[in-house]
């Protein structure tokens, strides 16, 4: 269940208060301390953006004049299980993926079962729930991604630039010497052999192996199709 940036709050007010409880204890360093401080003051940004994007959730299902039964369920468990569903499909390790799969199933299981009210709807209706749901997901998708938008994308870059794998760094100085031309139309290892090397990319293209095809995706099933009896 999804919770509001009240009962968060309320929760990380605790987690903080057992933090330095602890960082007392410990007696940690004036910098330690200070760096503890320092994280507590974001917890005002982090509510904040909670606190939107439950504003704009209320909004738009509130748009869709619905029973308050079916808003209740449509706020409490089909957004949030369809968050899980999208998270899931990004986990890199399977058993996350699954576990989180299984949690979205949960929460769906009783806004299938036959003789829930949302199932006594219009399907064309049901469709428009699930999508505003779907959009509703989304925009807490986007609001805490951390390359959303052109400063975000620099700043994933600066973050990659720093202590470079002996990997990225042998591809870098490929790029350097083989592929980036001066005005003159020349690269750095035709100014050093005295002669032009073969393209860069047939190159890769003869020992890069391809990529295998992509796997075939099972067609996908709405949200709130009812359970098979």
């Amino acid at each position: 269940m999804a919770q509001p940036p009240e009962r968060l709050g309320e929760r990380l007010s605790a987690i903080w208060q057992r933090l330095e409880a602890l960082a007392e204890t410990a007696d940690l360093p004036a910098r330690a301390q200070a760096h503890l401080q320092k994280t507590k003051r974001l917890n005002t940004a982090l509510l904040a953006t909670i606190a939107f994007f439950f504003a704009m959730v209320h909004q738009r299902v509130e748009a869709l004049n619905l029973a308050p039964a079916i808003e209740t369920a449509v706020l409490q468990q089909l957004i949030p299980a369809i968050y899980l569903a999208r998270v899931a499909t990004r986990r890199s390790g399977a058993e996350a993926r699954r576990r989180l799969a299984a949690l979205s199933a949960q929460q769906l299981a009783p806004l299938r079962a036959a003789d829930h009210p949302i199932q006594a709807l219009e399907a064309t209706q049901r469709t428009e729930i699930e999508q505003v749901a779907s959009d509703c997901a989304d925009l807490f998708q986007r609001s805490n991604s951390a390359i959303e938008g052109r400063n975000g994308q620099l700043s994933l870059f600066h973050h990659s630039c720093h202590r470079l794998s002996a990997r990225k760094l042998f591809a870098l100085t490929a790029v350097h010497n083989f592929y980036i031309r001066r005005a003159d139309q020349t690269t750095a290892a035709e100014r050093f052999f005295g002669r032009a090397p073969p393209p860069l990319f047939e190159q890769l293209l003869e020992r890069v192996p391809l990529p295998p095809r992509p796997r075939a995706r099972a067609p996908k099933i709405p949200y709130l199709s009812p359970m098979a009896a």
